[in-house]
């Protein structure tokens, strides 16, 4: 308790930098309910509102996907139609819902999930008002974006989270890596084309670059490889070095992700008097005004 309200002072930083507080939380009514189990996925009601979505998502995109497999398609293409149909119909009723329940819609719909969500339901919309044969082929492009359904699942599970902060806070170290990768292949690239010579495939500065991505990257293609004992000994020395690489970025995510484990992971459920969101998962009062919070079982 006293741990909690020792911040008390910069607790209107806290909420702003939090997406839902962005957002904006009803004041009452059944609109903060509605909102306390949309947004709020530490509560009972939360949760099983994100398993359930999770279920959708996961299906709709199977029904996506088996849609492309021609022979399943011809064979049960009504009933793809019709489970597609019933999941843009459910994402529309949870998008409009999510516009809704909170105070300030537009920064929801212009936010990432905001835009995820509407290209999730916006193609089977748009194949209504162009239903000519003509256009189908362009609007294949357009339909595909139903896929990006699969993106919602990363704000209902936490491990995404930790994962793109990780991401995020090593993203010198690892630009820095790939910048010496670059430097390295693009040396030894030119290297092997002056070895090599346009007589064994390495035509081009270009090529020889693309034959040391593949080679450092141990993929080996086999369309462009070495004849002289000096190039195969480079490939060598590459295909070695590679290994030594590859091993780099794992080390600083990996990392990462242990400090990003050891933090307090702050809790979404709002306050029912101020507001105020960010919790530790564990807080039993809020941390701006020391009301108790609802807890989750």
């Amino acid at each position: 308790m006293a741990n909690e309200n020792k911040h008390q002072t910069p607790a209107p930083a806290a909420r702003s930098s939090d997406p839902n507080q962005r957002l904006g939380k009803p004041d009452g009514g059944w609109r903060a309910s509605l909102y306390a189990v949309i947004f709020e996925s530490d509560t009972p009601t939360g949760r099983a509102f994100d398993l359930a979505l999770i279920g959708a998502i996961l299906l709709s995109v199977l029904v996506v996907v088996m849609a492309s497999v021609r022979p399943f398609a011809a064979q049960h293409g009504d009933w793809l139609e019709a489970a597609e149909w019933f999941f843009t119909v459910l994402f529309t009723i949870e998008y409009v819902a999510r516009c809704v329940c909170v105070k300030r819609p537009a920064v929801y719909a212009r936010s990432f999930f905001g835009v995820i969500d509407l290209l999730s339901i916006l193609p089977n919309y748009v194949s209504l008002f162009f239903p000519g044969a003509h256009v189908v082929l362009g609007l294949r492009i357009l339909r595909l974006l139903r896929i990006f359904r699969i993106l919602k699942l990363t704000l209902y599970i936490q491990e995404y989270s930790m994962l793109g902060e990780a991401l995020m806070a090593s993203r010198r170290k690892i630009f820095i890596f790939l910048s010496v990768v670059f430097l390295i292949v693009f040396l030894l690239g030119t290297v092997m084309y002056v070895v090599e010579g346009p007589e064994n495939g390495y035509t081009s500065i270009p090529t020889a670059v693309y034959w040391a991505i593949s080679t450092m990257t141990t993929v080996g293609f086999g369309d462009l490889v070495p004849k002289t004992d000096t190039g195969r000994t480079i490939a060598s020395f590459m295909m070695l070095l590679g290994w030594g690489i590859l091993a780099v970025p794992t080390g600083i995510i990996s990392s990462e992700i242990t400090y990003q484990r050891g933090q307090p992971r702050s809790s979404s459920r709002a306050c029912p008097n101020c507001f105020t969101t960010g919790h530790d998962a564990d807080a039993r009062f809020c941390k701006g005004c020391g009301t108790a919070l609802e807890q989750h079982d």
